[in-house]
Parts: C-alpha cells; structure tokens; sequence
C-alpha cells in the first residue's frame, strides 16, 4: 500500500507541477479555446489572469507533493482545484472527465493516507477544556 501511495504522490505532483508551470507559460499565448461555454470560460479564465492564480497554487502543491513535504496542505489544495475541474468537465466539456476522474482517484488514494490529519474537521462540535 505505501508504494502506491507513494506512486499516485509522485503523478499527482507531477500532473499538477506540469499544469501549474504550463499556464505561466501559457499566459501571453493561451491555447484555442474549445468550443462553446468552455471556450468562453477558458477566454475569461485567461483574460482576467485567474489562471494565475490557479496555477501558482496547482504548482506549489505540485511542488509539496514531489518534494515530500506539506503533503497534506497539498491535498487540500487541490482538492478544491480538482473539484473545480471535474465540475467544467461535467458542465462544459464532458470529454476530459475520464482525465479527470483518474486525478481525482489518485487524489483519493494520497489523501486516504492523510485521513488522521483531517479527522479533527469532521467534528461537529468542539469541546474545549
């Protein structure tokens, strides 16, 4: 199991170190929007200069996750980010989810290691003493 987990890290890191890079260098040269409410989407993603935003943090815990550090600050960061994809995948471009669901499973199989650290913000009530 720990292999595995150590497998799906390092692709995840990989997956979202590359992403992360790709849109600072993609910012003056966007790629061609895709068709539709996604092309629109992707216009206003670049245009507005979110995807920076984005992508420093898809390369920052890129980077955690490779590195063997802050892994689960990493996992909750892109947790959000890998919501966010699969939601303008089923909404907008429905095919990228196979892509998108195999970064999810990975996200799941590092972040199930991690279950402890987040136990705490699953109570529903704190007791303080």
């Amino acid at each position: 199991m720990k292999t595995t987990v150590t497998i799906a890290r390092i692709l995840l890191g990989l997956v979202f170190f590359a992403a992360g890079l790709s849109g600072f260098l993609l910012i003056a040269h966007p790629p061609a929007p895709p068709p539709g409410l996604a092309g629109q989407f992707q216009d206003v993603f670049f245009r507005s200069y979110w995807v920076l935003f984005v992508d420093g943090v898809e390369l920052i815990a890129g980077i955690f996750l490779l590195s063997n550090r802050y892994v689960p600050l990493a996992v909750v960061l892109l947790g959000a980010v890998i919501a966010n994809i699969i939601v303008f995948h089923v909404t907008m471009q429905p095919m990228g989810l196979p892509i998108a669901a195999i970064v999810a499973a990975l996200w799941v199989v590092v972040a199930a290691q991690y279950r402890s650290t987040f136990a705490p913000l699953f109570v529903q009530k704190l007791t303080h003493a």
